[in-house]
């Protein structure tokens, strides 16, 4: 797989990892390190265990190998996740990706702590709700949501939004007496950590 800018790495498609246990609690738990919330997140919110995190991790972080999310859409822009596993220099990058794939432009990255543009709400999930049939990538809108989500920079949220993790949490096998609490936790630091400039011009525009 070649994307540029990356030309060092080796990239392998990752999408099959998504339905592997241990996934989701690998990508969405590094969100809620900061220790701000009273109730400590678990693998178990995500339908998984430590054993399947600690298993999957390895997987994850393969400087041999690393694993490339794509998001593509069928109207406008759509993202690329890559997990960064340079040695000693680990970390994951968001690419926005333009209509046609002429190229590839970073919108953020994720090194123990988020820097970068990122999106709205809205961006977000016009993204997430725009799968294009034709490319190679997640088709499915509630893996495209959750994949998108750490891109959150929005401080003002729709009162939709818990629902909406709800359901894409369940249907990625989140467990059902814990699964609204991980919607607001998830939702909590993302907009407690947000830095959306609303005068900033959106990274979707083109602009």
């Amino acid at each position: 797989m070649l994307i540029k800018g990356y030309d060092a790495g080796p990239l392998v498609a990752g999408e099959s990892l998504l339905a592997r246990r241990g996934f989701w609690s690998n990508y969405l738990l590094a969100m809620c390190s900061d220790g701000g919330c009273a109730e400590r997140p678990v693998p178990e919110w995500f339908g998984e265990d430590g054993a399947d995190t600690d298993a999957l991790s390895e997987v994850l972080f393969d400087p041999e190998s690393w694993p490339v999310f794509r998001v593509p859409a069928e109207d406008g822009p759509g993202a690329v996740v890559i997990y960064r596993n340079l040695d000693g220099d680990y970390g994951t990058d968001y690419l926005l990706t333009h209509p046609g794939g002429s190229h590839a432009e970073q919108l953020a990255s994720w090194d123990g702590d988020f820097s970068g543009t990122g999106l709205t709400w809205y961006e977000l999930i016009r993204i997430a709700d725009s799968p294009s049939l034709a490319a190679e990538g997640v088709q499915d809108t509630a893996s495209r949501c959750l994949l998108l989500l750490p891109l959150l920079t929005d401080p003002d949220v729709p009162e939709a939004a818990s629902a909406r993790l709800v359901t894409a949490l369940t249907v990625i096998g989140a467990a059902q007496d814990t699964v609204s609490v991980a919607a607001e936790h998830l939702l909590a630091h993302l907009t407690r950590r947000s830095r959306h400039d609303p005068t900033w011009a959106s990274p979707l525009s083109g602009s």
